[in-house]
C-alpha cells in the first residue's frame, strides 16, 4: 500500500464519515449531558465529510489534476503545465489499494499516460506508450523500431527553440507510431550506434519520454505493469512556471496528443 495523498484523503473521508454516523446514532442523547469539544468535532465532520467524499470520488474515478515538474516530455508537455488525467479510460480502480473494479480500455500506442513509478509506486510518472504487451522494441540511432518496423521521423522546418542545461541544441521532429503522430526532441549530437532491444511481457508496457535524450524511462528502469496505470493525460488547463512566476496563457486549453 502506498501512503500518498490518495491514502490520507481516503482515511480522512472514512474517519469523518464514521463520526457523522456516530453522531446520528448517539448525539441526540449525548448532547443533553455533554457539550464542548466532541460537539465541535462532530460539526466539523458534518461540514467536511461531503466535500471530502466528492473530492475522493472525482479524483479516484473521474479526473485527477497533475503538474509537470520536468522537461522529459518536451515539446508535448512543458515544465509548469497543469494537466487533467482521465481516471476511467483504462478501467475503474479501488482507491488506495488500486484493485481493478471495472475493466475498460487498454493503453494504445502513442497514449500519454500517468503511472506509478515501478521502482517507487508512491511517485507518479508521465510518459508516452511506445510498446504494448508482446511487442519487440528496438532503439538504435535514435530511431524506435516496433516489431522491426521503424517509427518514421520528419524534421520540422521551423527554428528550434529548445536547448538543454548544457546548451545542447534539441531538434524538433514529428514521429509516427502507426497512425499516431506526435512531436519529439532529439539532441544535436552524434547518433549512438549501440542497439538496445526489449521483449515486452504480458500485462506490461514500454514507456518513453518525448524529450528522447533527456528522459528517465523504460530504457533505464524497465517495463510498467498494468496495475501501475493511473490514467490517460488529455488536457492542459494551466501553465505556471514556479521559477519565474509567469503564466503562459498560450498553453491553457490545449489537448494532449
Amino acid at each position: 500500500m502506498d501512503y500518498d495523498l490518495e491514502f490520507f484523503l481516503g482515511v480522512a473521508t472514512l474517519l469523518f464519515g464514521l463520526i457523522v454516523l456516530w453522531a446520528r446514532w448517539k448525539m441526540p442523547t449525548y448532547e443533553s449531558s455533554h457539550s464542548g469539544l466532541m460537539i465541535k468535532i462532530t460539526e466539523i465532520a458534518r461540514s467536511f465529510f461531503p466535500i471530502l467524499l466528492i473530492v475522493l470520488v472525482i479524483r479516484s474515478f473521474i479526473v485527477e489534476p497533475f503538474r509537470i515538474p520536468s522537461g522529459s516530455m518536451l515539446p508535448t508537455l512543458e515544465i509548469g503545465d497543469f494537466i487533467m488525467v482521465n481516471k476511467f479510460t483504462y478501467g475503474l480502480r479501488l482507491p488506495i489499494f488500486h484493485t481493478m473494479l471495472i475493466p475498460a480500455n487498454t493503453p494504445q500506442r502513442g497514449d500519454v499516460v500517468v503511472f506509478r513509478y515501478p521502482d517507487d509506486p508512491s511517485k507518479d510518472y508521465i510518459k508516452r506508450v511506445i510498446g504494448l504487451p508482446g511487442d519487440r522494441i528496438v532503439y538504435q540511432d535514435k530511431l524506435v523500431y516496433v516489431n522491426d518496423v521503424p517509427a518514421a521521423q520528419m524534421t520540422e522546418t521551423e527554428e528550434q527553440p529548445y536547448a538543454d542545461l548544457y546548451g545542447t541544441k534539441l531538434f524538433r521532429k514529428t514521429e509516427y507510431l502507426g497512425v499516431h503522430k506526435h512531436e519529439i526532441l532529439l539532441a544535436d549530437s552524434l547518433r549512438s550506434r549501440s542497439r538496445r532491444e526489449w521483449q515486452i511481457p504480458a500485462h506490461n508496457y514500454f514507456m518513453m519520454g518525448d524529450n528522447r535524450d533527456n528522459s528517465n524511462d523504460s530504457r533505464v528502469w524497465g517495463f510498467v505493469p498494468e496495475e501501475n496505470l493511473v490514467g490517460k493525460a488529455f488536457f492542459i488547463w494551466m501553465n505556471w512556471n514556479y521559477s519565474d512566476g509567469e503564466i503562459n496563457t498560450t498553453r491553457i486549453g490545449s489537448f494532449i496528443e
